[in-house]
């Protein structure tokens, strides 16, 4: 699955575009399994981060990388940042802004600086952890909330 639609996305966010991988449909039809996996079968994200990390470890030029992520949840039309533990288990509501210069963006989420696969991965597990989920007819921990994992790429020489 990851190799033939990920991995040509992937390929060009190394090479500086952007890149989208959307997972949409009723709930308990897979996205979830599609998009983390399993340990023994990991899914498309994991494949993600061994595919950034492993161009960057391999890379032999001059050139320096600078990844980092945030992870935000939007819930009954509020957007929370899952990055954040204010001790209660709920961050505070951000505001979705826009700027002529920046385009629309999350005012105050948080994006931190990962430099390893199990760095990325905990930062990920931190947030879903932090997701709201609830039982329904359809799945036992269905995720009653939108998220949105994003990793950012930075290249110098």
């Amino acid at each position: 699955m990851y190799d033939e639609t990920a991995f040509p996305l992937v390929e060009s966010v190394i090479e500086g575009y952007n890149g989208t991988i959307f997972a949409y449909g009723q709930t308990g039809c897979g996205k979830t399994h599609t998009m983390l996996g399993q340990p023994d079968n990991p899914g498309i994200i994991p494949g993600c981060f061994k595919h950034i990390f492993s161009f960057i470890d391999g890379n032999t030029s001059d050139m320096k990388f600078l990844v980092r992520c945030s992870y935000l949840e939007i819930y009954n039309e509020d957007i929370h940042d899952l990055l954040v533990d204010n001790g209660r288990g709920q961050a505070a509501k951000l505001d979705l802004k826009e700027d002529p210069n920046k385009g629309v963006f999350v005012k105050d989420l948080n994006c931190i600086i990962v430099k390893s696969i199990p760095e990325i991965e905990k930062a990920m597990n931190f947030g879903t952890n932090n997701r709201k989920t609830a039982e329904t007819q359809m799945n036992a921990t269905s995720s009653r909330s939108h998220s949105i994992f994003t990793i950012y790429i930075e290249t110098g020489e």
